[in-house]
C-alpha cells in the first residue's frame, strides 16, 4: 500500500475540499454524458429474434414483459461453457435488488446468453439468482449485437467489439455487453444504446463502494480479485473476463 502522509485535521480538510471540487466537476460531466446518451439516435429492429425462457419460447417483444423499456445484459455463458463468466457473475450479483425499482419505473432487465436454457437454469440456481435470463441458443442475436464470435474469426481474423475491429486472438467466443431497447405503442422496437468492455462497470455497486475504501479496488489488473460468490474460499483464479475488460 502506498505510504500516505499523516497530517492534522485542518490540513486533511484543505486537501479534501480541493478534491471535492474535482468530484463535483466529474458529477456534472457525468450528467452531461448521460444527457448525450439519451439524445442518441435510434435504430429500428426488424429482425425476428426468439429466445428460450422458463415460460417457453419468446420474441424480443415478449422480453419487454409489458413495459416500454428493455435492458439486456449480454452474459458470458457459451453453449459449451461449464459455468458463467466470473466478472459477469460479479455484475449480476447486483441485479436482484434493483429489479423492483426498475420494474416500477417501466424498465425490464434481463440477461441473455447463448448457452442452452438448461445450462442457464442450472447456473442460475447455483448462484441463487431470481432475475430473468433467456437463452439465444440457435439465434443470431448475440452475433448481431457483437458479443459472440465464430471460431474462424477468432483464430484467423478479427472481430468487431466495442465499436472497433480487434484481432481475434485478443477476444473470446463470448464477451460482455449491455444493450437497451424501446417499444412504442404500436409495438415497434428500437435499439437505443449498447455498451461493452468496461462500459458496464457503473452497474457494479461493489466497485463503487471499493472506490471509497482506503485501498480502493486494490487490483493489479481489472477485477483480478473477483471470484464467483461461492468460490472465495477456494481462492482460485479466473481469467476469462480480464481480456474483456481491456478490449
Amino acid at each position: 500500500m502506498t505510504q500516505h502522509p499523516v497530517v492534522s485535521r485542518e490540513e486533511w480538510l484543505t486537501a479534501r475540499k480541493a478534491l471535492l471540487v474535482k468530484e463535483k466537476e466529474a458529477t456534472r460531466a457525468r450528467d452531461r454524458l448521460n444527457a448525450e446518451r439519451l439524445a442518441l439516435p435510434w435504430v429500428k429492429v426488424d429482425e425476428a429474434y426468439s429466445f428460450d425462457t422458463p415460460q417457453g419460447r419468446k420474441s424480443l417483444s415478449d422480453l419487454f414483459a409489458g413495459r416500454s423499456q428493455l435492458i439486456i445484459y449480454h452474459f458470458m455463458l457459451g453453449p459449451d461453457w461449464q459455468a458463467g463468466c466470473t466478472g459477469c457473475s460479479f455484475l449480476a450479483d447486483h441485479f436482484d435488488g434493483a429489479l423492483p425499482h426498475l420494474e416500477h419505473h417501466d424498465v425490464t432487465l434481463t440477461a441473455v446468453s447463448r448457452a442452452p436454457l438448461v445450462k442457464i437454469e442450472a447456473y442460475k440456481a447455483r448462484m441463487g439468482w431470481r432475475f430473468p435470463w433467456a437463452s439465444s441458443y440457435g439465434s443470431d442475436f448475440n452475433f448481431d449485437y457483437h458479443v459472440s464470435f465464430e471460431p474462424d474469426a477468432l483464430k484467423n481474423g478479427s472481430v468487431f467489439y466495442n465499436f472497433r475491429q480487434i484481432p481475434g486472438s485478443e477476444a473470446h467466443d463470448e464477451l460482455p455487453g449491455l444493450s437497451a431497447f424501446y417499444k412504442d405503442g404500436d409495438g415497434t422496437i428500437f435499439h437505443t444504446y449498447s455498451s461493452y468492455a468496461r462500459g458496464g462497470e457503473e452497474m457494479i455497486g461493489a466497485l463503487m463502494i471499493l472506490d471509497n475504501a482506503p485501498k480502493g479496488r486494490n487490483e493489479t489488473t481489472t477485477m483480478d480479485f473477483v471470484r464467483r460468490h461461492d468460490e472465495y474460499e477456494a481462492k482460485s483464479t479466473h481469467a476469462c473476463c480480464n481480456v474483456a475488460a481491456t478490449v
